[in-house]
């Protein structure tokens, strides 16, 4: 194997300090460091990423926290872009269906004069030849018919001639809408195929992407710096959230919430504390491993956090 420098794409053509100039008009990978204030702090809605009032702060179920005032104008406004969507995909479905229903129709009358000029042989023939007759001398009389009557009688020869007479315009075949040609199939199933995504029938989560109803947010109870005596001003909403039991600040630790009571604390104050005998500390209230939810813990800027650096992929030469 020949070394690095002499296989292809192993020699990159600008040097240290020529792609450090280029950084700056967007050549190459782009990475950043996020710091503290470039993450969204635990307590913070998710959608307005800002503090949320006492009172308003709802999870959905893949943990997230959000603002109920934020999260219910997003599901309205989402179901009425998704009622649109809807109706724009059911109407171009049924186009499909009622092109398929006269591609059947057609098909069915083919076969039955298929089936007809077979039965009959030559008489079929003869038959065509002398109702031609009869709609040229209706035609011809200008006394007795109308312009009309002309008219409908000259497109029943034409009509009638198609499939013996190959050669002429009118028995060429036509193209159609749908990708189906006037003798060829409908493929029903590359038609179907060809539309786009139905849209789903529940809006998305904001963050996890799953379907999301109204009765599955789930209401919490936020303690806040200053209101562990309850005599907080309702205006205060910018201090951090405080554990529920210990009263220690939440950062970027693993927190839990129960759903039965809404009342949020760390999970070693959970593990320690309210999981033995499956009993909230502070309600009293009995509950279930399945009414325990975790949520999505805060960011910091040091990397045992998270993901902590950003970055975007361009283009480069090698």
């Amino acid at each position: 194997m020949t070394r690095k420098s002499k296989q292809a794409g192993g020699h990159n053509p600008l040097t240290y300090h020529e792609r450090k100039r280029l950084k700056h008009s967007g050549y190459g990978t782009q990475s950043t460091r996020l710091t503290t204030a470039s993450q969204l702090p635990f307590g913070h809605c998710c959608l307005n990423l800002s503090p949320i009032d006492q009172g308003d702060a709802v999870a959905t179920p893949s943990g997230h926290i959000y603002s109920k005032e934020a999260i219910v104008q997003y599901l309205l406004t989402t179901n009425g872009e998704l009622k649109k969507q809807k109706a724009e995909y059911e109407r171009k479905r049924l186009e499909v269906e009622n092109r398929r229903v006269e591609w059947e129709g057609k098909e069915r009358k083919r076969e039955q004069d298929k089936f007809v000029r077979k039965d009959q042989g030559a008489m079929s023939t003869a038959l065509v030849l002398r109702n031609d007759d009869n709609d040229t001398k209706a035609a011809a009389a200008p006394a007795g018919g109308s312009a009309a009557a002309a008219k409908s009688g000259k497109g029943k020869a034409e009509n009638s001639l198609a499939h013996v007479s190959f050669w002429l315009t009118t028995s060429q075949p036509q193209h159609t809408k749908g990708g189906a040609s006037k003798d060829g199939d409908f493929d029903y199933e590359k038609e179907i195929g060809a539309l786009p995504p139905a849209p789903p029938e529940r809006p998305p989560s904001p963050m996890s992407g799953e379907p999301l109803k109204l009765k599955q947010l789930i209401p919490l109870h936020l303690v806040r710096e200053g209101a562990e005596d309850g005599q907080a001003k309702s205006k205060d909403i910018t201090g951090r959230i405080l554990c529920a039991v210990s009263h220690k600040t939440i950062t970027t630790q693993p927190t839990i919430v129960i759903t039965k009571t809404g009342q949020v604390m760390l999970k070693s104050v959970y593990t320690e504390l309210a999981k033995p005998d499956m009993t909230c500390p502070i309600t009293g209230k009995k509950f279930k491993e399945k009414d325990v939810l975790e949520l999505i813990k805060g960011k910091s800027g040091f990397a045992a956090s998270g993901d902590v650096v950003a970055r975007k992929y361009n283009p480069t030469l090698t």
